[in-house]
């Protein structure tokens, strides 16, 4: 057990190296290439720290363990959300980019429920995973086409307010993608030992397979994504900090299970209790985006305690139901009957409120 708490100290003192150096490297060179922050937060750094997933549901369905792979996927993108952007915005509120809220949240949407869709049948088939892949690159291809109609001189200046005059010598391009790489390498190596030191504590402990992916698992591969949407925040790169998340539930499902489904050999099996649960629970998570992302294009500190508040609520469940413990039925009664509701009627009073303001401000 000693040796599992070191694992866990070790990686996560990597993550927070790897993902400082990682944010560095990639905003100073998006500054550089002329790229806006928010497609590096969607691509380069989206992809890199969705690297530990990537590397995790593979081996773990290539050693026939589906269930953590398909669990670590479901389980990241939630906590992407209701973790990462809660934490987030507890740092700082997080200005939302208007291309997040009309086209890239839409997209992680879209592919949530495509996703609910292909496992219907009870499996994910490689035939879907070829669907998948293709899409995420797609998906990569026209964030490329949308970077190169962005205009340079808005983006230059806005790295010039915060960073003054960059370097373009060859030393400044070397120096910087050296950053990223030191980054990806030490978030990947981080992840690794964190999840091993995790996954030595569960088993001790008796959690089943699915359970240990939906969450020490999951919660493990996305720290990456924690780490560098924090650091990004505290450095004031809001951009990177969402479009991170985003960017990184897109390519979970598109590119992760997708390469997982196909190296699987005979797909992914869907557990009944992903299907009925844990799915439409990542649904609704991305769907819950929409109105919060368009209330002013910020999300406040108040919202990011209630996403906190939901993965805290959602864990609590999976504890519950993996011991089959008498006060599930409660609990779940509590849940459905009284928290969302109450958050739900919240979320429509902020809509109306700003909508009114608008109406307000149009008026006059």
């Amino acid at each position: 057990m000693i040796v599992a708490i070191l694992l866990l100290v070790a990686g996560g003192g990597l993550l927070l190296v790897g993902a400082e150096a990682l944010v560095r490297g990639a905003s100073r060179l998006a500054g550089m290439l002329g790229i806006p922050p928010l497609i590096i937060g969607l691509t380069i750094v989206a992809y890199g720290t969705s690297a530990p997933e990537m590397a995790v549901s593979i081996q773990s369905s290539l050693a026939g363990q589906g269930d953590i792979a398909l669990g670590n996927v479901i389980g990241s993108n939630i906590f992407n959300v209701l973790v990462i952007l809660g934490l987030s915005a507890l740092v700082a509120p997080l200005v939302v980019a208007q291309q997040l809220i009309r086209l890239d949240v839409p997209i992680m949407i879209g592919v949530s429920a495509l996703l609910f869709l292909f496992a219907g049948d009870g499996r994910l088939q490689p035939s879907d995973g070829v669907i998948l892949l293709v899409g995420g690159v797609i998906y990569t291809l026209f964030l490329v086409y949308l970077s190169r109609k962005e205009t340079n001189v808005d983006v230059q200046a806005e790295y010039d307010q915060e960073y003054g005059a960059k370097a373009t010598s060859r030393w400044a391009w070397l120096m910087n993608l050296g950053f990223m790489a030191m980054g990806l390498v030490a978030l990947v190596l981080g992840s690794r030992l964190f999840i091993t030191g995790a996954v030595q504590i569960a088993t001790a402990i008796g959690v089943s397979q699915l359970v240990i992916g939906l969450t020490i698992v999951a919660a493990g591969t996305s720290l990456p994504e924690l780490a560098t949407s924090v650091v990004a925040t505290m450095r004031g790169e809001r951009d990177i900090a969402v479009g991170n998340v985003v960017g990184s539930n897109i390519f979970n499902i598109l590119t992760v299970l997708g390469v997982t489904a196909l190296v699987s050999g005979k797909g992914v099996m869907i557990p009944s209790a992903v299907l009925n649960f844990d799915l439409p629970v990542m649904v609704a998570v991305a769907v819950a985006c929409i109105p919060i992302f368009a209330t002013g294009n910020v999300i406040s500190r108040w919202e990011g305690v209630l996403f906190s508040g939901y993965y805290i609520a959602y864990a609590t469940y999976l504890i519950l139901r993996a011991s089959d413990h008498a006060s599930l039925g409660i609990f779940s009664q509590i849940m459905m009957l009284f928290v969302i509701p109450i958050t739900v009627i919240t979320i429509a009073t902020v809509i109306l409120r700003a909508w009114s303001k608008k109406r307000r401000l149009d008026q006059t």
